[in-house]
């Protein structure tokens, strides 16, 4: 029988930043500058935070965050609007208030004066499926709303 170490090849582990060497935390926010906009290239965010290139090539598809579960859950709803101004733009409203971070969000053509909607959120940590539902249920022009699934 192998041990877990000769098994490493493909394993992952969540580790603490706390932690964790500085060049794993140095190239997580040299993918962060890039992937936000705030540099355009990897010799420049590397440049920015004090990071050879060479770490960052080494270690860049191995390091990585792990959000998705410590932030909350995921949910997808499907919504019905009318076809009226300013409608999806209460829902949008309504989520932010909610603390509900969209991951994505698809509109139908309106048929028959309403469209369906589909919006995947990340919820906050003081924001439930339910009091999201009822408070969307409550927006002028929401027909109506359903959780399709959760994670």
């Amino acid at each position: 029988m192998s041990s877990v170490y000769e098994q490493k090849k493909g394993m992952y582990a969540v580790v603490s930043c706390d932690v964790l060497p500085e060049v794993f935390i140095k190239v997580i926010e040299a993918k962060r500058l890039l992937a936000c906009g705030e540099e355009k290239s990897y010799a420049s965010a590397c440049k920015r935070i004090g990071l050879s290139r060479s770490a960052f090539y080494k270690y860049k598809d191995s390091v990585f965050t792990y959000e998705e579960k410590l932030k909350g859950r995921i949910i997808s709803l499907y919504a019905v609007l009318k076809d009226e101004p300013g409608v999806l733009s209460a829902m949008l409203v309504c989520l932010h208030e909610c603390g509900a971070n969209i991951l994505t969000l698809n509109q139908s053509i309106p048929v028959d004066g309403a469209a369906a909607i589909t919006v995947t959120v990340r919820l906050s940590e003081g924001c439930g499926r339910k009091a999201l539902t009822d408070k969307l249920n409550a927006v002028a022009g929401i027909v109506n709303v359903r959780l399709l699934s959760e994670e």
